[in-house]
């Protein structure tokens, strides 16, 4: 997911400041550029990994994000079993095929311009994504007779585990720009039914509607939580320039996540 200078949020709030395991990059308004980002994704389906490795740009500039090329990418897992990625197309660096395993912890090392990051992930075990569902949406506009829908997710949380989720939604293939994600911390163990509340799509029947959900370990939560409650802030008029707090070191733009997945499908009703 791109986020724009302030480096990659708009004009964002700040929730909260994290844990010490994790930094808050703090940014001006104005037209900063040039500050590394790395986007790191590493899922337990085989397949292609990639890592991408790019420079943000001013906020006042087009979503063109350069490119950095000739890095040295690397991931490494608690019994020192290494892979080292390959750049596949500029700032792209990927492995194919490979698949995390759940409960491993993974070290991503990137080295360029003569420095290096460090970033450490563990992927947690999968919970299953039972189903989807539509409704009418709360507050509900009509639209020449069409009812707006919003999308619910069902899922059974495992008891005395505590978990992280992060759910991506696409309409008719485009995602929404809404961020999701929640922990257990008062749904340990239960049937939990959740409403993907999103501002920027309207969903009528008959749409396509995908929806990812990530089960992600506890320094990722917390910078998509941030992103997600930054967001909820600029919507409602309080904005504060920052940027979610990264679990890579030194502190730059982005994040490592090892996490599990699994999407479904559906055809709004």
């Amino acid at each position: 997911m791109k986020i724009k200078s302030l480096p990659k949020i708009s004009l964002l709030a700040l929730l909260f400041i994290a844990s010490s395991c994790t930094k808050v990059i703090d940014l001006d308004l104005g037209n900063n550029a040039g500050q590394l980002d790395i986007e790191a994704n590493l899922t337990n389906i085989s397949g292609p990994q990639n890592i991408v490795v790019s420079k943000n740009v001013a906020f006042s500039n087009p979503n063109s994000y350069p490119a950095v090329t000739g890095a040295t990418v690397t991931l490494t897992d608690q019994n020192g079993i290494k892979q080292t990625l390959t750049e596949s197309k500029p700032g792209t660096y990927t492995i194919n095929p490979f698949a995390g395993v759940a409960g491993n912890i993974y070290t991503l090392n990137v080295l360029t311009g003569g420095r290096a990051y460090t970033a450490q992930s563990t992927m947690p075990a999968a919970v299953k994504l039972d189903s989807l569902s539509d409704k009418n949406r709360p507050l509900n506009r009509n639209n020449g007779g069409r009812d707006q829908k919003v999308i619910s997710v069902y899922y059974k949380d495992p008891a005395g585990v505590a978990n992280q989720y992060r759910f991506i939604e696409w309409v008719n293939g485009v995602q929404v720009k809404a961020v999701f994600s929640y922990d257990d911390q008062l749904t340990d163990g239960k049937y939990v039914t959740l409403d993907l509340l999103e501002q920027d799509i309207d969903i009528y029947a008959g749409d396509t509607v995908k929806v990812e959900m990530q089960c992600i370990d506890k320094p990722v939560y917390t910078y998509w939580f941030d992103l997600e409650s930054q967001q909820s802030n600029n919507f409602n008029g309080a904005v504060a320039p920052a940027n979610p707090p990264t679990n890579i070191s030194p502190a730059t733009l982005g994040y490592f996540s090892a996490h599990t997945t699994q999407t479904i499908i559906f055809t709004v009703k």
